[in-house]
């Protein structure tokens, strides 16, 4: 597991979720969270697409250099297992694991359509739940995971919400 996973644990996945807790999602916010993993992806000169949903609407998306078509692809798959769970992919990759179960035969979603890749992180809004999502495809999964995780953290903290 730790090979694919970066040894993380769906207790430790929740406790992040929690931290990672919005107050608020508006178009202005989504489009800042996609502006600091733009910043931050250029500086590192990370091959990434970035995509920022709010539901179903892609608010923000920016493919920067080294980054392929495929990686579009792979938002699209990640992010439909956002809206069906409202967890982070990796999350729900690492508890099927835990529980040794087919998450695609489990959720009757399609592999071809649904992906738990590391990448994609709910928007979670305080009293709302989830309303969106930030997708990162291009680096191997836990660096994907690791990278949106860094960009939400980013974000709180120039709020002054971190917790």
């Amino acid at each position: 597991m730790v090979a694919t996973t970066g040894g993380f644990t769906s207790a430790g996945l929740e406790l992040e979720a929690k931290t990672l807790m919005l107050a608020s999602l508006s178009q202005a916010e989504a489009l800042e969270i996609g502006e600091i993993a733009v910043s931050m992806g250029r500086a590192r000169k990370a091959p990434i697409a970035i995509e920022v949903k709010m539901g179903q609407w892609s608010v923000f998306h920016a493919s920067l250099p080294g980054s392929t078509p495929e990686n579009d692809s792979w938002i699209a798959r990640k992010a439909r297992v956002v809206q069906a769970t409202g967890r982070s992919t990796m999350h729900e990759r690492v508890e099927a694991e835990e529980r040794g179960v087919d998450w695609y035969v489990e959720k009757g979603l399609p592999e071809e359509l649904h992906a738990i890749h590391g990448g994609a992180l709910a928007l979670n809004v305080s009293g709302l739940g989830c309303v969106g999502a930030l997708i990162i495809s291009g680096l191997p999964q836990v660096d994907d995971h690791l990278f949106a995780v860094e960009v939400v953290t980013e974000f709180l903290a120039r709020k002054g919400e971190q917790q």
